[in-house]
């Protein structure tokens, strides 16, 4: 991979992750993507669902390349009568693991608000209970960074039941190319695609066959590509996380294929033909089973469209937590795209 293009992906990576996008608050991600890609020299189209997409060039035998940017966030679901808030996640949200995080709480006309996620009466020094099991029905709740003591003083600052909630990515990247941050599932995809979109116009490409790429807002809710597959499309890969943990061969530093995940097998014979494009190309690759995953493309099926169907992704460890990834990682899905498009 050229240094011009991880340079672009790792920047298209942290612009993403630094817009709030939780499932059914994409707008701003949305209207950047299509930016993006208008700069890049493409005519991209907004669905009515939501969601974006692009024609790359190229004829016959369609692909589409699916990435989500929607995110894991929270919905306030009720204000309490001491002006905290509660909240009704959005996809996977972990409550172990978003205690003590930074969020922002955006309202529908009176802008955004800043806060963390807290137990009640949360100091160690005044409450034996603070390392009880932790819900957001019962004991986690939203400390807001005004002053506000009442149901009647956070409801004067214009929020209300419905209102979005966004929690910090906190995105860094070491010295040794690692990437942590929230969101990398999928953002770390999206910004492969959009690097793969860049190469095709910065090297004067046609690919060998129509591709389009399409960037789902409903993903972690798991509706995302229900509709949006043109006429003329063949296949579908969805470019998400791959999973790194015990009995799974992917590393941070890879591309994962799965080869099955709990909505069944993808399908056989594309999936062979990614495993042989990472061999003859040299491509870094694991081929894995996930138990507790599903994704786009199945979606796609179930809508009824007659594609074949396959799922590639840099390996992410944590996923819907504070997540891990490496930059090699996101290289070699970038790497296979190329070797398998041609």
């Amino acid at each position: 991979m050229k240094e011009v293009y991880k340079n672009y992906m790792m920047e298209q990576l942290r612009k993403l992750i630094s817009i709030d996008s939780p499932t059914g608050f994409t707008n701003n991600v949305q209207e950047y993507l299509c930016q993006e890609l208008t700069r890049l020299g493409y005519a991209p189209q907004r669905l009515h669902k939501g969601g974006v997409r692009a024609e790359l060039g190229g004829e016959g035998n369609g692909l589409m390349l699916f990435a989500h940017c929607d995110t894991l966030g929270a919905v306030i679901s009720a204000i309490k009568d001491d002006g905290r808030l509660t909240v009704s996640k959005v996809g996977g949200l972990n409550p172990n693991n978003v205690e003590t995080e930074h969020v922002r709480v955006y309202t529908r006309f009176s802008g955004s608000y800043e806060g963390t996620f807290q137990v009640p009466n949360a100091s160690s020094h005044v409450n034996a209970h603070v390392n009880d099991a932790r819900n957001f029905e019962e004991n986690l709740e939203i400390v807001l960074d005004e002053d506000v003591r009442s149901a009647d003083d956070v409801k004067a600052l214009g929020i209300d039941r419905g209102d979005f909630v966004a929690v910090e990515p906190r995105f860094t990247v070491t010295s040794k190319g690692y990437i942590k941050s929230r969101f990398l599932d999928d953002k770390a995809s999206a910004s492969v695609l959009l690097t793969y979109a860049k190469y095709l116009k910065d090297e004067g490409i046609t690919p060998s066959r129509r591709v389009v790429i399409g960037f789902t807002v409903y993903e972690e809710v798991g509706h995302g590509a229900a509709c949006g597959v043109p006429e003329g499309i063949c296949d579908v890969l969805a470019v998400d996380m791959g999973c790194v943990g015990e009995g799974l061969g992917c590393t941070e530093q890879m591309v994962s294929i799965c080869a099955k995940d709990s909505g069944g097998p993808y399908n056989y014979d594309m999936t062979t033909e990614l495993v042989r494009a990472a061999r003859e190309s040299g491509v870094d690759y694991a081929v894995d089973i996930y138990n507790f995953y599903g994704s786009d493309v199945e979606v796609a099926l179930k809508a009824g469209y007659d594609v074949r169907h396959a799922l590639i992704g840099p390996g992410v460890y944590a996923s819907h937590g504070y997540e891990r990834s490496h930059e090699k990682g996101l290289a070699n899905t970038f790497d296979l795209l190329c070797a398998y498009i041609g």
